[in-house]
């Protein structure tokens, strides 16, 4: 098979049309062609409003493919490679043990039970279709189960996004993990999409299926199961114990893989207080800003967007005073959702479904604040400066986790919001207007009031008056790092840290490759 890469084709263009270009580069008749295959696909809107699809295709010949290519001079032509990713068996006396199923965990959990190991998994949160009606009844304005929500359950946090599987992880083992989301119910889109994505709702079934694989496989997942304890002896993991259904129970084994998630602040307590090294880390805080889609739509294509996908969009600026600010975890015609899992404090974060088909846009604006700006000491100093954030939007929304919110030009003029104009906050349970220089630290405010105007540059009509802003965004990555060594292991040995929560991924894809590379270091310790 060969690759052809910067395959350029106009907007509007057909399959036989990639056969036509794949075949005037090849110097080939297309009857000469026997298949076309999409390896990756971007659209390129950089001379809008005149659009292009940018391919790499792999191309089968019905002869002479060695031919051609040993001919062949350009170096956008070459054999197509593949990554083939190959599991060992292996055996052991005790199960391993996974903490988390969300993408760092599940894909851990995966690759143990590929290899024949039968692996145990503890997740304190509920199975995806109890978990969603628990989600559901909290953004109608019912209580906040601490345990199953946004953050916590089957799927992790990102069950609850975008699905958003792009990423700046450069590792082979990512295709793989694809390639098993394909087979677990995802559109095949994703497997060449430049920025693919899921959506949350397709992802409530991939994530079922990928834990009935597991299950096939000898594995177990054990909801509603939440740690409480890691046993050790001469600096070695031995057991761990859980709480489920009000009873507590013990497991003996010897390797135990944590993918908590950036959100277990009870178990960062837990590791702490047992004494695994832990350090602060740099993270990233403040709001959600929410646009019409259409005014995305007209920024980023120069016209009604018509058959193309809703447009998205990824900016960053450095300010004259040193800092900076960039968006976040862009949602096309999606929403803005309560994410808290703490009882008294408010989360904002984004989702959208497959189709994207929602009215407005929004993005986390967010401002990277460093352990050295922390207002608290230790390892655990960030993770208490969220509380602190949460708790103070959860007063300023009148003990509800009614949002705050402000318009853009209401926050650049430092006066309250007493109406929203065009675009309508899709946040539930719904906002509460005010100043949210009295919600968010004046170091934040201060990088964000610059920085939107600034970013209006890149993104015409990101500075509309008439935008809304949501606060606070908070759980954009781990405050803390769990400390592993070059074989990912804690200094308690058997302990591997793991993932977002861990403080070694940002987004479901880079979680996913985490959690296979910390079950590939478990089946080499083997």
């Amino acid at each position: 098979m060969i690759r052809i890469r910067d395959v350029i084709v106009p907007e509007r263009h057909s399959e036989e049309d990639l056969r036509f270009h794949a075949a005037q580069r090849l110097k080939l008749r297309a009857s000469d062609i026997a298949a076309v295959k999409i390896f990756r696909r971007s659209l390129d809107a950089r001379k809008k409003p005149e659009l292009f699809w940018v391919y790499t295709l792999d191309v089968s010949l019905r002869s002479g493919e060695g031919a051609l290519l040993r001919r062949c001079r350009d170096p956008k032509i070459s054999r197509a490679e593949s990554f083939r990713y190959e599991i060992p068996q292996k055996q052991s006396d005790t199960r391993p043990v996974v903490v988390g199923f969300g993408p760092a965990g599940m894909f851990a959990a995966l690759v143990l039970a590929l290899a024949g190991l039968k692996p145990i998994v503890l997740e304190r949160g509920e199975p995806a279709p109890e978990r969603r009606k628990k989600v559901e009844a909290f953004w109608a304005g019912g209580a906040l189960d601490p345990e199953s929500n946004v953050q916590f359950g089957e799927g992790g946090a990102g069950t609850f996004s975008d699905g958003k599987l792009n990423t700046g992880t450069k590792n082979e083992r990512c295709r793989w993990v694809l390639e098993q989301f394909v087979r677990a119910g995802a559109q095949k889109e994703i497997l060449y999409d430049a920025k693919p994505h899921v959506g949350t709702d397709v992802l409530f079934t991939v994530v079922q299926n990928l834990r009935q694989r597991i299950l096939s496989l000898g594995g177990e997942v054990r909801f509603g199961a939440k740690l409480t304890e890691l046993a050790q002896e001469n600096g070695h993991l031995t057991g761990a114990a859980y709480m489920q259904n009000g009873e507590m129970h013990t497991l003996a084994c010897d390797h135990l893989l944590l993918a908590v998630g950036h959100s277990a602040r009870d178990t960062f307590r837990l590791l702490h207080e047992t004494g695994i090294p832990m350090e602060p880390k740099a993270f990233s805080i403040g709001a959600r800003i929410e646009h019409r889609q259409e005014t995305v739509d007209l920024a980023q294509y120069g016209k009604a967007r018509g058959a193309l996908p809703p447009a998205d969009y990824k900016l960053s600026c450095h300010l004259t005073d040193g800092s900076s600010a960039y968006t976040f975890c862009m949602c096309p015609g999606g929403y803005v959702v309560a994410a808290a899992s703490q009882s008294g404090g408010i989360v904002t974060n984004g989702m959208s479904c497959a189709a994207r088909d929602g009215e407005n846009a929004n993005a986390a604006l967010l401002v990277t604040v460093k352990p050295e700006a922390f207002p608290y000491p230790g390892a655990l100093g960030g993770m208490l400066w969220q509380e602190e954030i949460e708790h103070r939007a959860f007063l300023a929304a009148g003990h509800t986790y009614r949002a705050p919110a402000q318009t853009v030009g209401d926050f650049l003029a430092h006066r309250p919001s007493q109406e929203t104009g065009a675009v309508t906050p899709s946040y539930r349970p719904g906002v509460t207007l005010c100043d949210l220089h009295d919600v968010l630290p004046e170091v934040l405010t201060r990088t964000m009031e610059q920085a939107i105007p600034t970013l209006d540059g890149a993104l015409s009509g990101f500075a509309a008056p008439q935008a809304v802003l949501t606060a606070p965004e908070t759980r954009s990555s781990s405050p803390v790092r769990i400390v592993r060594d070059d074989d990912r292991q804690s200094a308690l040995r058997g302990l591997y840290p793991c993932g977002e929560g861990a403080g070694y991924a940002g987004g479901i894809m880079s979680a996913a490759v985490d959690g296979m590379l910390c079950a590939e270091a478990i089946l080499q310790a083997l």
